[in-house]
């Protein structure tokens, strides 16, 4: 016959004079406890931050003319010559502004605009849209300089930008006045430039402010910022743009649903300046100390 089980013994009360259990104990064993829970934190848990060093500098003179100009421009200027036909005569200058750009985060997208501003690709080409508060955008490609577009010379011979597709390249925000950023989603180029195989997007915007621009970000690339000329900036986003009344918008929208086509032409002219705003020149800034750019967010 098995031996009767023993009853358990109960540990003693601990009387108010033999205890050592303070409110502080409990505190410190509680926190303690919640140590040991608590998986700990790897360095792996933190991106490092991004290289926004400024590696390169370019500049970008605008100029204004009194009226939105008629290019005397003709088809055939699509050679690098056409770069020197002003849009317009007796055109007003608006000032110069020196743009820093970050080659480490994205060297892609940096070297060929770099190269655009130093073949003078976009020398006399326009800035073709402005949203006061927002950005203006330059740039647009087309068929030709008749119109004052940007035309790219096969002997560019610009690479394909594999930063279009990449994820990282979308993590800077449009957060303030004076950032660059590559056009993608806010894109306005020629449709059939579009479809050429040897197509490359160089259309770019710079943000106006007073604010962030947070409808930009993740779907353009930021990969520079004004380092001189907000001054410039803020008159280019004065220039008064052209502004659908609210039928045409109305009309517009039920185009578009029933798929006419002439919708989305009808809205590149939404917002273009009613003056003609281009860039009159454009080049790489030389310094003396490349290794001391700052670095910006």
């Amino acid at each position: 016959m098995a031996a009767p089980l023993s009853p358990i013994p109960f540990p003693p009360l601990l009387s108010s004079s033999s205890t050592t259990l303070t409110r502080r104990s409990l505190l410190l064993s509680s926190t303690f406890s919640t140590a040991l829970n608590t998986p700990s934190l790897s360095s792996s848990s933190f991106s490092p931050p991004l290289d926004t060093a400024i590696t390169d500098r370019v500049f970008l003179d605008f100029s204004l003319c009194p009226t939105y100009f008629r290019s005397t421009v003709t088809n055939t200027s699509t050679t690098a010559a056409a770069a020197d036909t002003p849009l317009c005569t007796d055109p007003t200058p608006l000032g110069r502004i020196v743009l820093g750009l970050y080659g480490n985060l994205l060297p892609l997208t940096v070297s060929t605009f770099k190269l655009m501003c130093t073949s003078s690709s976009y020398k006399n080409t326009l800035v073709h849209k402005v949203f006061p508060g927002q950005f203006f955008q330059a740039g647009r490609q087309g068929r030709s300089r008749e119109y004052g577009e940007v035309h790219l010379l096969p002997a560019l011979d610009l690479p394909l930008n594999t930063e279009t597709v990449d994820s990282k390249a979308f993590l800077l925000r449009h957060s303030r006045a004076g950032v660059v950023s590559l056009c993608l989603s806010e894109n306005d180029d020629d449709d059939e430039v579009k479809l050429g195989s040897d197509y490359r997007n160089v259309e770019f915007l710079i943000t106006t402010g007073p604010g962030p621009c947070p409808q930009l970000d993740n779907n353009n690339i930021v990969f520079g910022t004004v380092l001189e000329g907000l001054d410039v900036v803020t008159a280019i986003a004065s220039i008064p743009t052209y502004k659908p009344s609210e039928r045409i918008r109305l009309l517009n929208d039920l185009a578009e649903f029933f798929g006419d086509e002439r919708a989305q032409k009808g809205r590149t002219l939404w917002n273009r300046p009613l003056k003609t705003v281009y860039i009159s020149d454009c080049g790489e800034v030389q310094v003396t100390k490349p290794s001391m750019s700052p670095t910006l967010p």
